[in-house]
């Protein structure tokens, strides 16, 4: 059995001495882990690929409202603007957008989604990867490939934060979960080794410090609008990569510096709901009311 690849930089030389992608590497190591064949590995992802796609099949039909009252019909408002007017970047821009709230907004009305890599990112996996391979033609084995990538990017960064708002903050969970979209995409668009990490390095650094401060203590607001800004904000990751653009700092350094922030993040902004957004004037009223 190969050794256990635990950083990004482990990653980057797996790929080096065996000439094989990062799926390729991924997709065998955990065969061997679990004393499965590698097609078996494949079906379990493409299940939660299925499930990504039922959940955006579902969350574009529904206008149902969560138990709050809060959320649940704003994927239906911009399928209309979109409907009257087209968006400024394009019909996969749509996409994206319109699929990030699909899915967030099922996992609201308690609907079956795939954790990637929780609950409360858990479309902008699924809207950047699902988006773009219907606008580009990705084949499902390809789709499969990329969410095994995407998967092990979050994997890794697990080894050193927990993947969890009320340990480091949203930038452990939506931060990660665009880091790994960002992953996801550069491969489908070709992209090498270095570019997919690179994109994931971007993606990463410049969400440090993102906070987790939900409006009544409830994966709402604003966890659902932060979906689709960012599953937007992979693609820039991706484009700035697949053009060579790197990372000054090294990714399993941004790792480190994403650590470090979590823990210097002060407690009332890791998912207490007792600071930022949580406590504005009118958060407080909506809290009143509901729990009143």
């Amino acid at each position: 059995m190969e050794k256990n690849i635990s950083t990004f930089d482990e990653l980057r030389e797996a790929c080096a001495v065996s000439g094989k992608q990062i799926w390729e590497i991924i997709q065998t190591q955990e065969a061997e882990f679990a004393e499965v064949s590698v097609d078996e590995i494949r079906r379990l992802v493409k299940r939660s690929l299925d499930a990504m796609k039922e959940s955006i099949k579902s969350g574009l039909k529904s206008k149902e409202m969560s138990i709050s009252g809060m959320c649940g019909d704003d994927c239906d408002r911009l399928q209309k603007r979109y409907e009257k007017e087209n968006s400024l970047f394009g019909r996969t821009f749509e996409k994206i957008t319109t699929y990030a709230l699909a899915v967030i907004e099922e996992n609201l009305r308690m609907g079956k989604i795939a954790a990637c890599p929780t609950a409360g990112s858990c479309a902008i996996v699924p809207s950047v990867l699902i988006g773009v391979s219907e606008d580009l033609g990705i084949s499902e084995e390809e789709q499969i490939n990329a969410l095994i990538t995407a998967g092990v990017v979050g994997r890794i960064v697990s080894n050193k934060v927990a993947l969890a708002g009320a340990v480091a903050g949203c930038q452990a969970e939506c931060g990660v979960a665009s880091a790994m979209s960002a992953a996801a995409l550069t491969q489908m668009r070709g992209g090498n080794i270095d570019q997919i990490l690179n994109a994931v390095a971007l993606a990463l650094k410049n969400l440090l410090g993102l906070t987790c401060d939900p409006v009544c203590g409830l994966v709402e607001i604003p966890c659902v609008k932060r979906n689709p800004f960012l599953a937007i904000h992979a693609v820039t990751a991706s484009e700035l990569a697949l053009a060579d653009i790197k990372s000054k700092i090294p990714l399993d350094e941004v790792v480190d510096a994403l650590e470090q922030t979590g823990t210097l993040m002060s407690p009332m902004l890791k998912e207490s709901s007792q600071a930022g957004l949580a406590t504005t004037k009118t958060a407080l009223d909506l809290k009143e009311k509901l729990f009143k």
